[in-house]
Parts: C-alpha cells; sequence; structure tokens
C-alpha cells in the first residue's frame, strides 16, 4: 500500500490530480484500489480504555505529516513498489510510504 502523505503546503497540491500517474499504473494494471482522505480536522480518533470509548475531534497523534490518501498496487517486489512510489506526484511535495498489507491466513479444509 501507499500512503501519500503532506504537511500543511499539500492541502494546496489537493485539486491538482495526479498529472497522469492514475491512468499509467492502471494501464500497467497495478492499481487494485485507492482513494484521497479528508483532511486530519475532519478526523474522529476512538480509543478504548476499559470500558470507556473516548473519542477525540482530528487526529490523535500531532505530526507535521498526514495521510492524505492511499492507493492500494500489487506488484513483483519492493523494487517496484519503490519506482511506482516515485513516480506519484505527492513524492515531490510529500512523502509515499510504502507498507506491505498483511494477508490473513487461509483457513484449513
Amino acid at each position: 500500500m501507499l500512503l501519500i502523505c503532506g504537511g500543511e503546503d499539500a492541502a494546496e497540491h489537493a485539486s491538482d490530480g495526479c498529472g497522469g500517474w492514475s491512468e499509467e499504473m492502471a494501464e500497467r494494471g497495478v492499481i487494485r484500489g485507492g482513494a484521497g482522505l479528508r483532511p486530519p480536522s475532519d478526523a474522529t480518533t476512538v480509543r478504548v480504555r476499559g470500558d470507556e470509548v473516548l473519542l477525540t475531534d482530528g487526529p490523535f497523534a500531532e505530526t507535521k505529516e498526514a495521510i492524505g490518501g492511499f492507493t492500494l498496487i500489487e506488484c513483483a517486489d519492493l523494487d517496484e513498489a519503490i519506482e511506482i512510489a516515485a513516480r506519484h506526484p505527492a513524492a515531490g511535495y510529500g512523502s509515499i510510504e510504502i507498507r506491505p498489507v498483511l494477508r490473513p491466513p487461509v483457513p484449513e479444509p
């Protein structure tokens, strides 16, 4: 999974689109899903401590960068994932975190 991250200035790029990146990756057949996210100020964070549900408006962690979206990709290896992430326009003003997705175990018959 590619986690698209940016700082406060990333908001000015919100309507830029991906400059053909999405179309190119769709043609390569590597995109499996994804979406942009509303800003952290629209978040609600849920924590459970004992029997109590605690809600926080906005993000729980104070960070300089926030996740602005994600793209689920399928590729051969980390090298291909790095090449794909490096071509994403957001890598030029923010960062792209590559994170392997855990697959659930297959139940035995």
